[in-house]
C-alpha cells in the first residue's frame, strides 16, 4: 500500500499545532525552555502561542492559527498546483506575519522611533522567540516549501524544496542579516546619521590601498598587505597540501597514518601556540638567533616579525585544511584513465601530467579558494607575530575595541575583505568553467592507482618530509613550556601547571573537579560535540544542493554559504551580538548562540569539501536510483552519502576541531557561564602564566587527536571497488637454492 502523497503535509501540520500549544512560545531568560513546557497553560512568562494570543496582548500570534489551519484544509486536496497555492497563501503569509511583528515589536513595544511616533507608544512587548515560536516557524517555512514544490517548482519534489528553502533561511538568519547589520555602518557618519558615500572616503583611503613601499616611504595600505600575504598563503598551503595528499595515497603505504596524525598537529592546536613556538625557534630571544650570535657574532633582531612570520604561521594553520580536501579528490582519481594512458604507450610522467594532474583541479581550486578566505579572515597569527605589520583582521579589531572605537572603518575594511573574497570566487568558477572532472561513476573501476613518477616522488619527499621534521620541531618547543617552571629562566622538569589546570580532588560526595580549567573544558567539548555534525550535516546537504539541483538564484545561494569565511571571526563575533541582542532572536550570552557561531564560522569548509567530491560523482548514480522510485532521501542515504565519507571526515573533524580551537569568532561570545577554552588560555597568556596555557594546550592536542581518530573509524573509509597492486614474487625457497 502506497502512503498518502499528503502524509509529509500532515506531519508539519502537526508539528506546527505542538510547538503552538505545547511549547513555550517565547524565550525564559535563565531556563530552559523545553523545561517549562508543563507551565505552557499557566504561567505568562512561558506561556504558549495560544495563551499569548489570547490572554496577554500579543494578538499577531493568530496569524500562525490561521496559517496552520488553512495549510490543514490544503492537505485535505488532492496534490496539485491549486493544493500549492493554498500552501504559500496559508503558510507565507502567516510566516510574513510573525516575523514582522517580532522585528517591529520589542521588548519595549515599537522596535523604532519612527512607528512610536506615528501609532503612540505600543503597551504590548515582547521578548526573543522560544522554542514555541522557532517550531511553528520552521512548520510554516517547510509547508511553503511544499507549496513551491506542488506548483512545480524544484521538479515536485518536497524534500528538495524544503532543503533549499530550509537552507536558504538558516543561511540569511545567521550569515546574512547579521553581516549586513555590521557592515550597515560603513554608510553611516560618526554622528549616527545616513552618508553614503562616507564608504567612499574610508575605502579609498592612503591607509588601505597606499603603495608608499614601492617608492621607499613606508610601508604599503592594510589592503594591499591583505591580500599579498592571503595569495602567498593560498599557493604555500595548496602546493603542501597537494604533496602531502599524494604522498599519503600514492607513494609507500607506510607514510598515510603518520602524515595524516603530524598534518593535522598545527589543525588542532590554538593558533597563538604555533605562533608562540616559532617565536621561541625565530624570536629576537630564540634559538635561531641564540645561535646566529653564538657562531657568527651577528645580533640578535626581530627580523622574524612581520609578513614573514604571519605567512609561515598561517601556512602551519591551514594546510592541513588543503590536506584534507586534496586527499578526498586523489582517492577520486580514476585509476583506469591512467592506466588507459600507460596503454596508450604514454609514460608516467606524461600520465600525471595530462590525466592525473588535470583531474585534481577541482580539488586544488577549492583549497586555493578555502586558504585564501582563511589567510584573509585569520586573526591570531597576525596579533602574535605581525609585529607593525597591519592586516585587515588586526585593524578590524583595533577599530572595534581600540581606544578610537571607529565602526565605520570596522565596516569598511570587512568590505573590502568581502570583495576580495568574491573576486578570488569568481576567479575559481572561470578556471573550472563548465569541464567535466567525473572519475567515480556506475560502471566501477578496479584499476591500480598508478605509482608516482620517479621524479615527482623525489619532489614530493624533499618537501613534504621536510615540512614534518619542522613541524615536530616548532611542536616540540611548545610543548615543552608547558613541563618546566618558567620558560626562559628555569628549567626543571615539572607538572604543576597540568595540576593547577586540571587536579581532582576526592570530596565527601566523590570526584572534585578542583582544577580551574574544568569548567571551560567541559563547556567547550559539549558546545563542539553539538555543532560538529550540525556543520557538516548542513554544508553536504547544501553542497549536494548545489551540485544536483537547478534553482534561482543558486550563485547567491553559494556565496551566501562562503561568506562566513570571508567575514573576519572578530566582526561576525560583533555581527552577532549586534543582531541577536534584541529581539525576535535573543540569543546573546547564552550558549546556542556559540554553538550558532561554530556551524556557520565553519560551514564552508563543508560546502566546499562536499562540492569537490561531488564533481567527481556521476550523476547517473543519482539518476539511476531515482529511477528506481527511490526518494531523494533514500537517494542520498544508501547511493551518495557512502561515495562522500573523505567529505564527511573532513567536515566533521574541521568543524569540531575549530569549535576547540577557535578565538576571534568567540571572543565576544563567551560569558561566565559559557566561558571557552581558548579565552580561557588567553586570559592566563595574558597574566604571563604561560605554562598553565601550554599545559592545557597540550592536553586539548591529545584529546582532539582522540577524536579525530574516533571520528575517522566510526565514518570509516570510501570504498571503490579498486584492486591493490600485487604484491611481488618471491621465489620459494627450494627453487632458490636450485638456483
Amino acid at each position: 500500500m502506497q502512503p498518502s502523497p499528503n502524509r509529509p503535509l500532515w506531519l508539519w501540520v502537526a508539528i506546527g499545532a505542538l510547538g503552538f500549544l505545547a511549547l513555550p512560545w517565547f524565550a525564559i531568560q535563565d531556563a530552559n525552555g523545553l523545561l517549562m513546557a508543563p507551565y505552557v497553560f499557566s504561567r505568562e512568562q512561558a506561556g504558549n502561542g495560544l495563551l499569548q494570543a489570547a490572554l496577554y496582548g500579543k494578538p499577531w500570534l493568530w496569524a500562525a492559527v490561521a496559517g496552520l489551519a488553512v495549510a490543514a484544509l490544503a492537505c485535505r486536496m488532492v496534490p496539485g498546483r491549486r493544493q500549492g497555492l493554498l500552501l504559500i497563501a496559508g503558510a507565507g503569509i502567516a510566516l510574513f506575519v510573525l516575523l514582522a511583528a517580532g522585528f517591529l515589536v520589542g521588548a519595549r513595544g515599537w522596535s523604532f522611533e519612527s512607528f512610536t511616533a506615528a501609532f503612540g507608544a505600543l503597551p504590548a512587548k515582547q521578548s526573543g522567540m522560544g522554542w514555541g515560536g522557532f517550531v511553528v516557524l520552521a512548520s510554516l517555512l517547510v509547508l511553503a516549501a511544499f507549496g513551491c514544490a506542488r506548483r512545480g517548482f524544484f521538479r515536485g519534489d518536497l524534500f528538495v524544496a524544503a532543503a533549499v528553502l530550509g537552507c536558504a533561511a538558516l543561511l540569511a538568519l545567521f550569515i546574512v542579516f547579521p553581516v549586513l547589520k555590521a557592515l550597515a555602518a560603513a554608510f553611516l557618519a560618526e554622528d549616527g546619521g545616513f552618508a553614503p558615500l562616507s564608504i567612499v572616503e574610508r575605502v579609498a583611503s592612503e591607509r588601505n590601498f597606499g603603495l608608499g613601499c614601492l617608492a621607499g616611504r613606508g610601508s604599503c595600505g592594510v589592503a594591499w598587505n591583505t591580500l599579498f600575504l592571503g595569495l602567498a598563503t593560498a599557493a604555500s598551503t595548496t602546493l603542501l597540501g597537494t604533496l602531502m595528499a599524494l604522498m599519503a595515497e600514492r607513494t609507500s603505504r607506510k607514510y598515510a597514518r603518520p602524515l595524516n596524525v603530524l598534518a593535522m598537529l598545527p589543525m588542532i592546536t590554538p593558533p597563538f601556540v604555533v605562533g608562540l613556538g616559532l617565536i621561541l625557534l625565530f624570536g629576537r630571544a630564540g634559538v635561531a638567533n641564540q645561535l646566529l650570535e653564538w657562531a657568527f657574532g651577528v645580533a640578535p633582531t626581530r627580523w622574524f616579525y612581520g609578513w614573514l612570520g604571519i605567512w609561515v604561521a598561517q601556512t602551519f594553520a591551514f594546510t592541513p585544511i588543503a590536506f584534507m580536501i586534496m586527499r578526498g579528490v586523489v582517492q577520486g582519481v580514476a585509476p583506469s584513465l591512467e592506466e588507459a594512458a600507460q596503454t596508450l604507450r604514454a609514460s608516467p610522467r606524461a600520465t600525471f601530467l595530462t590525466v592525473t594532474l588535470p583531474l585534481l583541479k577541482p580539488g586544488l581550486a577549492n583549497a586555493f579558494l578555502v586558504g585564501f578566505i582563511e589567510s584573509m579572515a585569520d586573526f591570531g597569527n597576525p596579533i602574535v607575530v605581525g609585529g607593525q605589520f597591519s592586516v585587515l583582521s588586526t585593524e578590524i579589531f583595533f577599530a572595534i575595541v581600540g581606544a578610537q572605537y571607529d565602526p565605520g572603518r570596522a565596516a569598511s575594511l570587512a568590505w573590502i575583505l568581502t570583495v576580495f573574497a568574491l573576486a578570488v570566487f569568481a576567479l575559481q568558477r572561470g578556471v573550472l568553467g563548465k569541464k567535466n572532472y567525473t572519475t567515480v561513476s556506475g560502471k566501477g573501476d578496479a584499476g591500480i592507482a598508478m605509482a608516482l613518477p620517479a621524479g615527482v616522488r623525489r619532489v614530493v619527499h624533499g618537501v613534504v618530509l621536510p615540512w614534518i621534521a619542522f613541524t615536530l620541531v616548532v611542536y616540540l618547543f611548545a610543548f615543552a613550556g608547558g613541563f618546566v617552571q618558567t620558560w626562559g629562566r628555569d628549567y626543571t622538569p615539572t607538572f604543576k601547571h597540568f595540576n593547577t589546570a586540571f587536579a581532582l580532588e576526592w570530596g565527601a560526595f566523590g570526584i572534585v573537579w578542583a582544577g580551574t580549567a574544568w569548567s571551560s573544558f567541559f563547556t567547550t567539548f559539549k558546545l563542539a560535540a553539538i555543532a560538529a555534525p550540525m556543520t557538516a550535516g548542513v554544508g553536504l546537504l547544501i553542497a549536494w544542493l548545489l551540485a544536483r539541483t537547478q534553482f534561482r538564484g543558486q550563485g547567491a545561494f553559494e556565496f551566501a554559504a562562503l561568506l562566513a569565511f570571508a567575514i573576519p571571526g572578530t566582526v561576525l563575533g560583533v555581527s552577532y551580538i549586534l543582531a541577536f541582542n534584541v529581539p525576535p532572536f535573543e540569543l546573546t550570552g547564552t550558549g546556542l548562540i556559540i554553538v550558532l557561531c561554530f556551524m556557520f564560522r565553519n560551514l564552508p569548509v563543508g560546502v566546499r569539501a562536499g562540492t569537490a567530491a561531488f564533481k567527481q560523482l556521476d550523476k547517473s548514480l543519482d539518476e539511476a536510483s531515482l529511477m528506481l522510485r527511490a526518494g531523494s532521501v533514500r537517494t542520498l542515504r544508501h547511493v551518495v552519502l557512502p561515495l562522500l565519507k573523505p567529505a564527511l571526515v573532513a567536515a566533521l573533524v574541521y568543524s569540531f576541531v575549530r569549535a576547540i580551537t577557535t578565538v576571534s569568532a568567540v571572543i565576544f561570545l563567551v560569558t561566565a557561564e559559557n566561558e571557552l577554552a581558548t579565552t580561557y588560555i588567553i586570559g592566563r597568556v595574558g597574566q604571563g602564566d604561560y605554562g598553565v596555557a601550554l599545559a592545557y594546550c597540550t592536553v586539548l592536542i591529545v584529546l582532539m587527536s582522540a577524536a579525530t581518530a574516533l571520528i575517522q573509524l566510526l565514518v570509516g573509509e570510501r570504498r571503490l571497488g579498486r584492486r591493490a597492486a600485487p604484491a611481488p614474487f618471491v621465489a620459494p625457497a627450494s627453487i632458490q637454492a636450485s638456483t
